[in-house]
């Protein structure tokens, strides 16, 4: 099986419309976007955290950068057709499980509607070629089973963040087989990833951010859910699947809505309490844990994983860093925005780092 890489010669010049470019993964996925000399319009709400990968990497100078929300259709479409863009990356979204319970209906409009939005632009838009819609792990229907999901079984979701983005899938699925499943068309196609570790995270009752800020603060971190099993993987695994996803598409026909699981391989797929225990050896300076359950939390799963087999097989991706250099990775890259470094420099040179792993 060959190691996949995004292919410059494919992104250079291209113009690329990337919504949530503020976000984690929007920041991580604008930066190699530059990277491979293409030229990315980033449209986002403003970043929904202090600090923010956004502001310390300097991400909107890599980008032209417009602050706007997806549920604003003149706005998002006055965008839209001032750029002109050849590639669609649609990332925003409401993406907290626990946030999704406190406001449903915010949830819902930006997952389900903004993501119809989008795809109605790209339906209306004369020189797109492809699409790409990014969901998650938990559009899938989870019986808790031990079996990894795969991109045919059944969508679903308990929680309104889980929901709501099995709800966008099923829009896209509609959209392809309405619009986009002639020849001549746009390509459209959605990848759903496992859960997100690296450098730049803030984001509230996540993790790695809630880890991060304790070690820093010299205070025990508090797990609430130490048993559940994630798939887990640096961010950068993901981006690298979406690459080359469009790329894909951009070659292929498909005959179904096409759509790509990204996970970890089995090393991966741990418990909280694990990746815990290893940021916080890869942390170092005393870092400590500690587990208060809460019976009154609301509900999340506590295992999932992802098969990953269409994705190495259509698109040549695999994982390329271990656990190890995963949760190390991360690690440096928290340590190093304490200390106040250059982290432009950082994230780029980690960037390097994973291409060349």
């Amino acid at each position: 099986m060959t190691d996949s890489l995004p292919d410059e010669a494919f992104w250079r010049g291209r113009r690329v419309f990337l919504t949530g470019h503020t976000g984690f993964k929007g920041g991580w996925l604008t930066l190699w976007l530059r990277s491979l000399g293409a030229e990315v319009c980033g449209y986002s709400l403003t970043p929904s955290t202090e600090p923010s990968l956004f502001e310390a990497a300097r991400i909107g100078e890599a980008c032209r950068s417009i602050i706007g929300d997806i549920r604003d259709l003149p706005a998002l479409e006055q965008a839209f057709r001032d750029f002109e863009p050849d590639i669609v990356l649609h990332l925003a979204a409401q993406p907290l499980v626990r946030r999704s319970y406190q406001d449903p209906l915010e949830t819902y409009s930006t997952n389900v509607m903004g993501t119809a939005h989008v795809l109605d632009l790209v339906r209306r838009a004369p020189d797109v070629q492809a699409a790409l819609i990014v969901t998650t792990d938990k559009c899938y229907e989870n019986l808790e089973q031990m079996t990894p999901y795969r991109e045919t079984d059944r969508l679903g979701g308990r929680d309104p963040y889980s929901n709501s983005k099995a709800c966008a899938e099923l829009v896209t699925q509609s959209y392809w087989w309405s619009y986009f499943s002639a020849a001549g068309v746009p390509a459209v196609a959605s990848a759903r990833a496992g859960n997100v570790v690296g450098g730049g995270d803030w984001s509230p009752d996540r993790l790695v951010p809630d880890l991060m800020q304790a070690f820093a603060e010299g205070r025990p971190a508090i797990l609430r859910n130490p048993d559940a099993v994630r798939p887990w993987q640096h961010v950068l695994e993901p981006c690298c699947g979406y690459l080359l996803a469009v790329e894909h598409i951009c070659r292929t026909q498909a005959v179904s809505p096409p759509a790509w699981n990204f996970g970890p391989d089995a090393e991966g797929n741990v418990a909280v309490g694990e990746i815990a225990a290893g940021l916080a050896a890869a942390w170092g300076e005393d870092a400590s844990l500690e587990v208060q359950c809460d019976l009154n939390a609301v509900h999340e799963a506590t295992l999932l994983t992802l098969d990953h087999t269409k994705a190495r097989t259509d698109l040549g991706w695999r994982p390329r860093w271990s656990l190890p250099t995963t949760l190390a990775k991360t690690a440096d890259w928290y340590r190093a925005h304490r200390a106040g470094n250059d982290m432009r420099a950082m994230s780029e040179q980690q960037l390097s780092d994973y291409v060349s792993a």
